[in-house]
């Protein structure tokens, strides 16, 4: 694994490009990450480097996680991520990774949470094709067979209804736009898995 940075999903806008097209792009902010633990192979068998981000109140925050935050002097972090690597042993702990980790032109990984959907049929979750809606038919909505008679059982791997969405999710190979280092945020090309204010881990394109 190599460098990378915890932030918010903020929403989604458009820019123009140099050439003049239009451009939908995902505003991630990126305020606020410290370095929390450093890993090393001699210690823990594998390097590493612990980030928090987001804001945590000292009320929610128990007495065990408030002595590992002690070792760092950071206040209270929401969201905690380990990226593994030696890309990102130049960083203290105690010290703020910034969003000039990345540049312009940059490819990245985001990962994220997906909107939950509840549970839907195999047309919505699956994109199974619609049965015929005309008067007579007792095929609609249905998920179709449950396979042949012989095994007398329904093989595993059958897309049938059930709970769609809630599950986390790497897009790939996500260009960045543009880095404001003045109020940490990262504009990358298209969308990214989540809702609004959801928290995103933003990693180096590993197949880049």
């Amino acid at each position: 694994m190599a460098k990378g940075i915890l932030g918010k999903k903020i929403g989604m806008t458009q820019i123009f490009s140099a050439e003049g097209k239009l451009v939908p792009v995902t505003v991630i902010e990126c305020n606020g990450n410290v370095v929390l633990q450093k890993k090393t192979v001699e210690n823990d068998g594998y390097e590493a480097v612990q980030l928090g981000y987001g804001v945590k109140t000292e009320k929610s925050t128990n007495k065990p996680f408030a002595g590992h935050l002690a070792k760092s002097g950071s206040a209270p972090k929401r969201y905690l991520k380990e990226l593994c690597g030696s890309e990102m042993n130049e960083f203290e702990v105690g010290q703020e990774v910034p969003v000039s980790i990345f540049s312009e032109g940059d490819y990245v990984d985001v990962q994220g949470v997906s909107k939950g959907k509840g549970f839907q049929g195999s047309i919505k979750r699956h994109g199974q094709a619609i049965g015929p809606m005309t008067h007579g038919s007792h095929y609609h909505r249905r998920p179709g067979s449950m396979g042949p008679v012989d095994p007398n059982r329904v093989f595993k791997g059958k897309k049938l209804p059930g709970h769609m969405g809630n599950v986390t999710i790497t897009l790939q190979n996500l260009q960045i736009v543009k880095v404001d280092t003045e109020r940490g945020i990262l504009l990358v090309k298209g969308n990214v898995p989540g809702s609004n204010k959801s928290f995103v881990t933003v990693k180096k394109a590993i197949k880049k």
